[in-house]
C-alpha cells in the first residue's frame, strides 16, 4: 500500500468513525482494529431527538455511495436487522447531483481512448439519470443508433474499495447486540455486501448480465432487453441500446392509462420474475420500479441489472416447497425446508420456532389469498428467523426480495393480483420436471448403482441372488418406461 493510500485510509477511517460517534453509534464499530494516525474526536452521547434507526440512516447518507449501497442491501435483510431499522433503511435515496460535463468527457476519453466527438455523432451533456456511483447520458452513434452511456463516477471504484477495506477492519469483532437483544453479524453483513457491490461497479459484468437475460428470454415476446455495444464498454463505462419507456409504477396515471394495459403488465412483469427464479435460476436482484420500464401496451423493459442472484434447481425447489408449505399451513414442511437450507443450528429451540412460525402463518393466511401481502408476510417471516439467530443464504434472501417486490409492483397495477396464484403454473412445472421420465431414470440409475455396490459387499447366498434379480427387473422397467 503506497503512502498516499495509507494516508487516505487513515483520513477516511477518521471520517467514518467520527460520523458514527457524532450520531451516537460509535459502539457499533470496533475502533481498536485501526491504528489511526490522529486523534478521533470525542462526542457526548447524542442528544438528537431522532431514533437510533434514523440516526443510522442519516450517518450512511452522510458517508456517501458505499454506505448508501450498504444500507440498501441491508434493507432487504430483515433477518439481519430489526424491522424499525429495515423501515428506515428503505428510505435511503441514491439520487445525487450530476458531476461536471468536462469530467464526463475527460473520463470517456481515458476509458475508450478517443474523445467524445469522435465516438458519438451527438452526446447529451445533461444526464437522463444520476446516482451515487454513476450517471447515464443519451447519445447517438455515427450510424444513427441511439444509445444510453452509463458513466461511472471518477474515483468511485477506488472509494468503494477503500471503504470496504476499512469496513472489514472496523467490523472484524465479536457479534454484538442491537435493540431488543437482537444479534447482528457485522462481519457477515460486510462480506455479503462486498460481494454484491464489487460486481455492481464492474459495468462489463453488468453487460454480461444483460446478455444472459437476452438468452433466457429469447422466446418471450413481451420483454425487451437492451443490446450492449461492447466496442464502447469497459468496466467503468457501459454503452447500450437506448430504449424508451415509462416507469412501471407510472403507467396507471391518468395521462398514460389509454396507452397501457395495466392488468396485462402486472401479469407479465410477475411472470418474468417467476420464470427467472423457478426456471432460469438467474434473476434480477433489484426489480424496483425505477429499474423496470414499460412500452405500450405491455412490453416490459429490464434495466440496471448490475445486481443479480443465482439459485440452483435444488434451492429453487426448496423455495417452492417452503412457499407451498406456508400456504398449506404445514409447519413440519416449513421446518424441513429450513433444515434443507442448513439453517438450523444445535441450539435452535425448535419448539419456540414452530410456535412463532405458526402464529405468523395464522395471522396472515386466515385472510383470503387475494388479500395476502406477500412482501409484508416474508418480511415478518425473516424477522422471526432473525429473532432465532437464523440467517438465510444470501441468494435465497435475494430471491425472496425479488419475488415480494415483483408482487408489490404488480398489485399497484392490478389490486386483485396475487403472486401465490401466479406462481402455481411454475410450481406445477417444477413438480412435473421433478417426476419426469428423464429425472426418474437418473434417480433410478443412482439407486441401482448404490444397490449394486451394496450387493457386492454381501456374502454369497440366496439373499444376494434375490436382490440381484430384483435389481435387473427394476432396470428393465425403467428402460421400458
Amino acid at each position: 500500500m503506497g503512502l498516499k493510500t495509507k494516508y487516505d485510509k487513515i483520513k477516511r477511517s477518521e471520517k467514518i468513525i467520527n460520523v458514527f460517534m457524532k450520531s451516537g453509534l460509535g459502539y457499533l464499530i470496533d475502533q481498536s482494529k485501526l491504528n489511526l494516525g490522529s486523534k478521533i474526536k470525542k462526542y457526548a452521547k447524542s442528544s438528537s431527538s431522532k431514533s437510533l434507526p434514523e440516526r443510522m440512516r442519516c450517518s450512511l447518507e452522510e458517508l456517501g455511495p458505499t454506505f448508501i449501497k450498504l444500507g440498501q442491501v441491508l434493507s432487504t435483510r430483515p433477518d439481519f436487522l430489526p424491522k424499525e431499522f429495515i423501515a428506515e433503511l428503505e428510505k435511503l435515496q441514491d439520487e445525487v447531483p450530476p458531476f461536471d460535463q468536462s469530467v464526463v468527457f475527460e473520463f470517456i476519453d481515458q476509458e475508450l481512448g478517443k474523445p467524445v466527438d469522435q465516438l458519438f455523432k451527438q452526446f447529451q451533456a445533461e444526464p437522463v439519470a444520476s446516482a451515487s456511483l454513476s450517471q447515464v447520458h443519451k447519445a447517438i452513434l455515427p450510424n444513427g443508433s441511439v444509445v444510453a452511456v452509463k458513466v461511472q463516477r471518477p474515483q468511485a471504484k477506488e472509494l468503494v474499495e477503500l471503504d470496504l477495506e476499512i469496513l472489514k477492519d472496523l467490523m472484524g469483532f465479536v457479534d454484538r447486540r442491537l435493540s431488543d437483544n437482537w444479534v447482528y453479524r457485522p462481519s457477515l453483513m460486510v462480506k455479503e455486501f462486498s460481494k454484491s457491490i464489487l460486481k455492481e461497479i464492474d459495468f462489463a459484468n453488468e453487460g454480461r448480465n444483460y446478455e444472459k437475460f437476452q438468452k433466457n428470454f429469447k422466446d418471450t415476446h413481451y420483454i425487451k432487453i437492451p443490446k450492449i455495444h461492447w466496442d464502447l464498454t469497459t468496466s467503468k463505462i457501459l454503452t447500450m441500446e437506448f430504449v424508451k419507456g415509462i416507469k412501471i409504477n407510472e403507467i396507471a396515471k391518468p395521462q398514460h392509462q389509454e396507452n397501457f394495459d395495466s392488468k396485462l403488465v402486472a401479469k407479465q412483469s410477475a411472470d418474468i420474475t417467476l420464470k427467472q427464479i423457478f426456471e432460469d435460476g438467474f434473476f434480477h436482484g433489484d426489480p424496483h420500479p425505477a429499474n423496470v420500464f414499460v412500452r405500450p401496451p405491455a412490453t416490459i423493459v429490464m434495466l440496471d441489472v448490475g445486481r443479480v442472484g443465482y439459485v440452483d434447481k435444488k434451492t429453487a425447489k426448496i423455495g417452492a416447497n417452503l412457499l407451498m408449505a406456508m400456504v398449506n399451513k404445514n409447519i413440519d414442511e416449513v421446518i424441513d425446508s429450513l433444515r434443507e437450507l442448513d439453517m438450523l443450528e444445535n441450539e435452535t429451540n425448535l419448539t419456540v420456532l414452530r410456535q412463532d412460525i405458526t402464529e405468523l402463518i395464522e395471522n396472515y393466511l386466515d385472510i383470503p389469498l387475494k388479500d395476502l401481502n406477500t412482501r409484508e408476510f416474508f418480511k415478518e417471516f425473516l424477522e422471526v428467523l432473525g429473532r432465532h439467530n437464523l440467517v438465510l443464504p444470501s441468494n435465497f434472501a435475494l430471491m425472496i426480495h425479488s419475488f415480494a417486490l415483483a408482487e408489490t409492483t404488480a398489485r399497484k397495477l392490478d389490486p386483485n393480483f396475487n403472486m401465490v396464484s401466479a406462481s402455481k403454473p411454475f410450481l406445477k412445472k417444477m413438480t412435473y420436471k421433478q417426476f419426469s421420465a428423464e429425472e426418474l431414470l437418473k434417480k433410478g440409475n443412482v439407486l441401482i448403482k448404490d444397490g449394486m455396490e451394496l450387493m457386492e459387499k454381501l456374502p454369497k447366498g440366496p439373499l444376494k441372488n434375490k436382490l440381484y434379480f430384483l435389481g435387473v427387473i427394476h432396470t428393465f422397467i425403467l428402460i421400458d418406461n
